[in-house]
C-alpha cells in the first residue's frame, strides 16, 4: 500500500477507531473519553491538512478492493470530496468540543460518543467514495449511525421522531439502491468522473436515464430535505443540540446535498444532464423548497424548529446552484455547502447554549438574552445575518453568485426566489435578534445555571465563536486563495472546462 492510499484510510479510520474504543469505556471514564474524542478529531484534522496539501501539489489519492465481480469498494480524493471532507472535519472538531461540554452530566455518554464517531466515519467515507457502490454503502451506514443519536434521550418524543426518521431515510436508501442498480445495468460500474461518466449510453438510453435521474433525486432528496421529503427533519429536533448541529451542518442533510452534487457533476455531467432536460425540474423543485422552508420558519416559536425549517430552505440553495446550468451558479451552490455548514453550526450551538444555560427553548422566551449571554448572542447574530445575506458575510457571497449565475443562464425567476427567501429570512431572524438585544430581560430565566466568570461552560462558548469567526472570514476574505470560494471556483472551472 502506498502513502496516498494509507492517508485515505487514516482519514477514514481515525474516527472509526476512536468510536470503537469509546464504546468500551465505562461512564465514569470522563477524562479518557474526552481525550479519545479530541485525539480522534485532532488527528483527522492533521490527516486532512496533509490531503489538501497533496491535492494542491497534484498528487493522486486512491485505494480500492474488489468485493465481487464488477463491484469495487473504492476511495479517492478529487476537488469535490476534498471540499466536503475538509468542512466535515473542521466542524466535527468544533462539534465534538461542544458535545463534551453539553453532555458533561448526561447518562450514556460512551454510547453517544461512540455513535457520534461512527456518524462522522460514515460521512467521511461518503465524501471519499470514488464510485456509486461505495457511496451507497456509506450513505446507508450514515442512517444507521445517526438513528441512536436522534433517539439518545429515550423519551417518547425522541422515539417517535426516531421512527419517522428511519421510515424516511430507509425509504430513501431503498430508492437510491434501485437507482444505482438500474443505472449500472445500463452503463456498467460507475466511477465518479469530472464531467460525467455516461457519455457512452446517452444516445441509446435517454428515456431510462431521465427516469433513473428522478429516482436518484428521490433517494437523495430525503436526506437533503427537499419538499415533500422533508417531514423527518423538524421532528428530529428533539435530539440534543450537538446532534442537531451534526444533522444540519455536517452529516445527514449535507450528505443528501453532496450526493446531488455528485449526481449532476460526476455521474451524469452537467452538459449531459442539461441535454436530457433533467436540470430544469430539479431547479424548480429546489426553488419551491427554498420558498416553502422560508414561509414555514416564521411560524415556529420553538427555536430549533425554526432553525430546522431554515435548513430545509438553505440546503436547497446548494441544489439550486448545481441545477442551474453554468459556472457562476455552480460556484454559488458549491460554496454554500460550506457557508451553510458554518452558519448553521453557529446557530445550533447558540440555541444549545440558550437551552443548557438558561432553559430557553422558544423564541418568545429570548427577551434580553443578549445581555445575559452576550458572546453567544454575538455569534448567533453573525450567523443569522449571514443567513439573511447581509454583506460582507458568507451567505452574501453564496447568494451573489447564485443570482449572477441565474441571470447568466436566463433563469430570471431564480432572482425572485432568492429575493423572497432573503426577505423571509429577515422576517424570522430579525425578530429573534430584536428580542435578544433590545427587549427587557425577565426577572428570572426558566432554568438558569451559573458558570463562574464564563457566561456559559467554556466548551459551549468557544465553538460558536470559532464558527462565527469563520463565517466572517469566508465573507471578508472570499477572494483569498485559501477561501471556500476559491475551491468552489476550481470545481466549477473543471466541470465546465474553463
Amino acid at each position: 500500500m502506498n502513502a496516498e492510499a494509507a492517508l485515505l484510510l487514516a482519514i477514514l479510520l481515525s474516527s472509526f477507531v476512536t468510536g470503537v474504543l469509546i464504546f468500551t469505556l465505562p461512564e465514569a471514564s470522563h477524562r479518557l473519553r474526552t481525550g479519545l474524542n479530541l485525539l480522534g478529531a485532532g488527528s483527522k484534522l492533521v490527516f486532512v491538512a496533509l490531503l489538501v496539501r497533496g491535492v494542491y501539489a497534484g498528487r493522486e489519492y486512491a485505494v480500492s478492493w474488489t468485493m465481487a465481480p464488477g463491484v469495487e469498494f473504492a476511495l479517492g480524493a478529487d476537488a469535490n470530496s476534498v471540499l466536503f471532507v475538509t468542512l466535515s472535519t473542521i466542524l466535527w472538531l468544533f462539534t465534538t468540543l461542544y458535545a463534551i461540554g453539553y453532555l458533561e452530566d448526561s447518562p450514556h455518554r460512551s454510547r453517544f460518543f461512540g455513535f457520534f464517531s461512527m456518524c462522522v466515519s460514515a460521512t467521511i467515507g461518503l465524501a471519499l467514495a470514488a464510485n456509486l457502490v461505495t457511496f451507497l454503502i456509506f450513505y446507508e451506514l450514515l442512517t444507521l449511525a445517526t438513528f441512536p443519536l436522534v433517539v439518545h434521550r429515550g423519551t417518547p418524543a425522541t422515539m417517535r421522531a426516531g421512527k419517522v426518521y428511519m421510515a424516511y431515510t430507509l425509504g430513501g436508501g431503498a430508492t437510491l439502491l434501485l437507482a444505482v442498480a438500474w443505472l449500472q445495468s445500463i452503463a456498467g460500474p460507475i466511477a465518479f468522473t469530472e464531467g460525467g461518466a455516461l457519455e457512452h449510453v446517452v444516445a441509446s438510453h435517454p428515456a431510462e436515464l431521465r427516469l433513473v435521474f428522478a429516482l436518484f433525486v428521490l433517494g437523495l432528496g430525503v436526506k437533503a430535505a427537499l419538499v415533500p421529503l422533508h417531514g423527518w427533519l423538524p421532528q428530529a429536533m428533539v435530539a440534543p443540540a450537538p446532534v442537531s448541529a451534526l444533522l444540519h451542518a455536517v452529516a445527514v442533510v449535507k450528505a443528501g446535498a453532496f450526493g446531488i452534487v455528485r449526481l449532476v457533476y460526476d455521474v451524469y455531467g452537467a452538459e449531459t444532464a442539461q441535454s436530457l432536460g433533467v436540470l430544469a425540474p430539479l431547479a424548480w423543485l429546489a426553488g419551491f423548497t427554498i420558498v416553502y422552508g422560508s414561509v414555514r420558519a416564521p411560524f415556529q416559536d420553538e427555536l430549533k424548529k425554526r432553525l430546522a425549517y431554515s435548513t430545509i430552505s438553505q440546503v436547497s440553495y446548494i441544489v439550486l446552484g448545481v441545477a442551474i446550468f453554468g459556472p457562476l451558479a455552480s460556484i454559488g451552490g458549491i460554496v454554500h455547502m460550506v457557508h451553510q455548514g458554518l452558519m448553521k453550526s453557529t446557530l445550533f450551538f447558540g440555541a444549545g447554549n440558550y437551552a443548557e444555560t438558561l432553559g430557553i427553548h422558544r423564541v418568545s422566551e429570548m427577551n434580553g438574552v443578549g445581555r445575559r449571554l452576550p458572546w453567544t448572542t454575538v455569534a448567533f447574530t453573525v450567523a443569522a445575518l449571514g443567513m439573511i445575506g447581509v454583506p460582507p458575510l458568507a451567505g452574501y457571497i453564496s447568494k451573489s453568485y447564485l443570482q449572477q449565475g441565474a441571470l447568466a443562464a436566463g433563469a430570471d425567476w431564480v432572482v425572485l426566489v432568492l429575493g423572497a427567501s432573503s426577505l423571509l429570512n429577515a422576517a424570522y431572524f430579525l425578530p429573534i435578534l430584536f428580542r435578544a438585544w433590545f427587549l427587557p430581560a425577565p426577572r428570572q430565566w426558566p432554568a438558569e445555571r451559573r458558570f463562574g466568570r464564563w457566561e456559559t461552560h467554556w466548551m459551549l462558548l468557544l465553538p460558536p465563536l470559532f464558527t462565527a469567526a469563520l463565517v466572517l472570514y469566508a465573507g471578508l476574505l472570499a477572494d483569498s486563495s485559501f477561501s471556500p470560494l476559491a475551491w468552489a471556483k476550481l470545481i466549477a472551472a473543471r466541470e465546465y472546462g474553463q
